[in-house]
């Protein structure tokens, strides 16, 4: 159990890759700040670690709120008393629309919820890891912003997701020096959570078709994958395996970015 009594704290564990990687790092024995926008879906997430024999703490807050954000974090980490590893999941699809009818109020809201969001979850764990004098940071992307481009009507969604990665490489620079270690975890399709979460409106019309055959991802004859493979590679970067790992972008998609870039 490569983290052993470390303390994670993991945005958006409700559902999906977050609550994939919240369990995935409690199997590897880490103490787990589960965080989840609505309380049921933190209070599933926890139960679930602690019928499984793993340690808990539930935090409800909305990521556009400052305040709000900052209390429920720092009480995780007084639960805990400390803080090691942070991966910063949260975030919204959003409403996908042509760029000339997303509305003013849309586009903010995904601005607010997946840059600003990842933002504060940063700026308000960072001087615990500097505290600490080591730690890990894992922030989830996405392929589309950052190597594909042809989903029509995802401009304000690949925008942030874009931006995650710059935040990503500036952020890893900056905090080498205080022994934390900062990447980027970008995945393809992962089950049918797009389709279920994505707001459209006439978002063909802005769709420019990719040319390749189906669009089947390659390494999986078409199949999506899971937010466990996802997982699997966070608790890689968080551990001491990843040591020497910072700055870096990581795409996990089964090839199906080399298709469509």
């Amino acid at each position: 159990m490569d983290l052993q009594n470390r303390v994670a704290l993991v945005t958006g564990a409700g559902s999906g890759i977050g609550k994939a990687s919240a369990l995935k790092l409690s199997r590897e024995g880490a103490h787990l700040i589960v965080h989840a926008h609505k309380e049921q879906e933190t209070n599933a997430t926890v139960d679930e670690i602690k019928r499984s024999g793993g340690e808990a703490f539930g935090i409800t807050a909305d990521l556009r709120d400052g305040d709000g954000l900052h209390a429920a974090i720092e009480r995780g980490i007084k639960h805990y008393g400390g803080l090691d590893i942070v991966v910063a999941n949260a975030g919204i699809n959003g409403v996908w629309a042509p760029i000339d009818e997303l509305k003013p109020e849309e586009w903010d809201n995904t601005m607010q919820t997946n840059l600003r969001g990842t933002y504060l979850t940063l700026h308000y764990t960072v001087p615990h890891l500097k505290r600490a004098g080591k730690g890990s940071i894992i922030v989830i992307s996405s392929i589309n912003g950052t190597r594909v481009f042809s989903h029509g009507g995802a401009a304000a969604y690949s925008t942030t997701k874009g931006g995650l990665v710059s935040l990503t490489q500036m952020v890893a620079l900056e905090l080498a020096k205080h022994k934390i270690r900062v990447n980027v975890v970008c995945p393809g399709k992962i089950g049918s959570e797009i389709d279920e979460n994505t707001q459209s409106r006439s978002s063909e019309e802005a769709t420019e078709p990719a040319i390749y055959p189906d669009g089947r991802i390659p390494l999986t004859d078409g199949k999506a994958g899971s937010g466990d493979d996802i997982a699997e590679m966070v608790a890689f970067l968080a551990s001491e395996r990843a040591k020497f790992i910072t700055g870096t972008p990581i795409w996990i998609d089964g090839g199906q970015s080399l298709l469509v870039g």
